[in-house]
């Protein structure tokens, strides 16, 4: 079922449209260098000092930019990165996507299915949403399995075995089929160990990129989610079945990069670049005041996410939720987790 959408012209003049779409080129360029400029200030913090608060901090630093790599290579899905769509794409893989074991073009087809049929029975993300709410327990069971590690390996254990293939086929079809999977993503994470080794510092890819990747992102993914469309309070309005989340500075750089709050504005308008998104909101909130979907903080959300009550959790659920992690991680070399 296809989700209902407010014509564009009936939010925006045509040069209010224009002037939204543009594409900056030196402002992705400045956002992804602001991503690797971050993890790599991180690493060097636990290089220089190292001891138990710097190494936590790091992961929480990096895991966000992780998720911010995700968003970037997300608008480079929409095109959103620069005009030049050679141009767009080399940035959104290289930099964005293959670093974090996606990949744009891929995520691009699953993705757009997203926007057309948001929060219906055939939306691709449905999942990730309608489980929720959930109780207190079964929230931080699910927020346990992400900090311990547990939610990222199976993601990477079935992402893998995808890629490798039916075992029934000949190895150099399999190899063939990996390399087309995963390679490019192996390469550049080869590369970006090798660039730690030349540093001296080897030891920060398993701890301070691989480490991050597999427990904070885990965490701030599920966060992300949660926020954009679950509990929300009209799955058939697109100005309710989407959310905005308000966030400050410390949720910025520790769950919120790059203005992946901005979500409701983002679903109306998909091909504006995320640093347009704030100054739409403004627009939106003065036409549409009082009905969009728009919470003061993640705090609330996750209230609202875990508002049911204790004597609804079923703790033999779990198996039935690791079933859908594993069938969710067979999409994640099409899927960054929705957006």
């Amino acid at each position: 079922m296809t989700a209902l959408r407010i014509p564009a012209r009936d939010i925006l003049s045509a040069d209010e449209l224009a002037a939204f779409r543009e594409r900056r080129t030196w402002r992705a360029v400045w956002m992804i260098a602001h991503a690797w400029a971050l993890i790599l200030g991180a690493v060097a913090l636990v290089a220089l000092f190292p001891n138990p608060f710097t190494f936590v901090l790091a992961v929480m630093i990096i895991g966000s930019r992780q998720l911010g790599l995700a968003i970037l290579m997300h608008d480079g899905a929409h095109g959103a990165l620069a005009r030049d769509e050679k141009l767009n794409l080399f940035l959104s893989q290289y930099f964005c996507a293959y670093p974090v074991f996606a990949e744009t073009r891929a995520y691009r087809r699953y993705h757009l299915a997203h926007h057309a049929h948001t929060q219906q029975p055939d939306d691709p993300d449905l999942a990730l949403s309608a489980p929720f709410p959930v109780t207190r327990a079964s929230l931080r069971r699910k927020f346990l399995r992400d900090i311990s590690g547990r939610t990222g390996f199976d993601q990477r254990k079935a992402q893998f075995v995808a890629a490798l293939g039916d075992p029934a086929w000949p190895r150099a079809q399999r190899l063939a089929h990996f390399w087309d999977r995963l390679g490019p993503q192996c390469a550049v994470n080869a590369a970006l160990f090798a660039g730690f080794a030349a540093a001296g510092v080897w030891w920060a890819y398993p701890l301070l990129w691989i480490g991050p990747l597999m427990t904070w992102h885990m965490v701030v993914t599920r966060i992300r989610n949660i926020a954009e469309h679950a509990v929300v309070p009209d799955s058939d309005d697109p100005l309710r079945n989407t959310r905005t989340t308000a966030a400050n500075w410390l949720e910025r750089l520790f769950i919120a990069p790059y203005f992946v709050n901005y979500h409701l504005e983002h679903h109306l308008l998909f091909y504006v670049p995320c640093y347009n998104l704030p100054k739409l909101h403004d627009i939106l909130a003065s036409k549409f005041a009082g009905r969009m979907e728009v919470q003061p903080d993640y705090r609330t959300v996750l209230r609202m996410a875990a508002a049911r009550p204790a004597s609804e959790d079923q703790p033999g659920m779990r198996m039935v939720d690791r079933r859908r992690a594993h069938a969710a991680a067979r999409e994640t070399d099409r899927s960054a987790g929705g957006f």
